[in-house]
């Protein structure tokens, strides 16, 4: 049954802090989001499948006491596993900073099954937190919502990480290549996909900044598109004209895509 507001679950356990934001960012996007404890998923109290969207927003699960989303992954993967792997034939998978890492952690991302760990997200080159904005460029890709006839210009979203560095061995690299999996890379002031300091703020390989996996459907990405879904939330955003909020893009095309699941 198609829903003209599909409901959006904002996964919600210990260490997680973007999940308001996320949650405002959906709603504002057209969406009714509703923040859900891991606790009510685990006791059946929330139904994962009353959902269209399920988003692993940004924090640090747990402290990231083990690397950034493992204790997290651990509890997916034990609670939620069978299901997150039936949910993305019926709805649409986000994750956000750490919840890209969970994703990623878990092996939904890049090749969309889990326990089967492809890759990885590592420290940053530079070896710190970086937290500032960056120019990405929108990919052709395969993921179902970002589906465009021609590419924007470099869009900016902000980035806020320490662990940002997609691994994967070369083969598996030329795979999500050449299926097309990458939908935002970092881009140096040119527009150029780059490895340079600090436009590629962690040393990605292909300065990847998102991908999708082989159906399109799960989505991970490091920069943070809630940050960018208001004018004000741009450092010149009073210099800068009429102009909408390139975050806010993302979760409307999100949003608009789900309402016709």
């Amino acid at each position: 049954m198609r829903e003209l507001q599909p409901r959006v679950a904002i996964y919600k356990t210990s260490g997680i802090n973007c999940d308001a934001e996320t949650a405002f960012a959906f709603n504002l996007a057209g969406g009714k989001a509703e923040i859900v404890m891991s606790e009510d998923l685990k006791k059946g109290e929330k139904k994962l499948f009353d959902y269209k969207i399920l988003t692993f927003p940004g924090g640090f699960s747990y402290g990231d006491d083990l690397g950034s989303g493992t204790v997290a992954t651990l509890e997916l993967d034990t609670y939620l596993g069978d299901k997150l792997q039936r949910f993305k034939e019926t709805g649409l998978i986000l994750g956000i900073c750490n919840g890209a890492q969970m994703l990623v952690r878990s092996g939904l991302l890049p090749m969309g099954t889990l326990e089967d760990r492809q890759a990885t997200l590592d420290r940053n080159n530079s070896g710190k937190f970086l937290g500032r904005p960056v120019r990405l460029s929108f990919e052709r890709s395969i993921c179902v919502f970002l589906q465009d006839p021609e590419p924007n210009s470099p869009i900016e979203l902000q980035v806020a990480h320490g662990e940002g560095k997609f691994v994967m061995s070369p083969s598996i690299l030329s795979q999500i290549e050449s299926n097309r999996q990458v939908i935002f890379r970092y881009v140096d002031p040119k527009g150029l996909p780059t490895q340079e300091y600090p436009f590629n703020p962690n040393g990605s390989p292909n300065a990847i900044a998102g991908i999708t996996d082989p159906s399109g459907r799960i989505v991970g990405l490091m920069p943070h598109p809630e940050r960018s879904i208001l004018k004000s939330q741009y450092p010149n955003w009073r210099r800068m004209g009429d102009f909408k909020p390139q975050g806010l893009e993302f979760f409307e095309r999100m949003v608009k895509y789900a309402s016709q699941m």
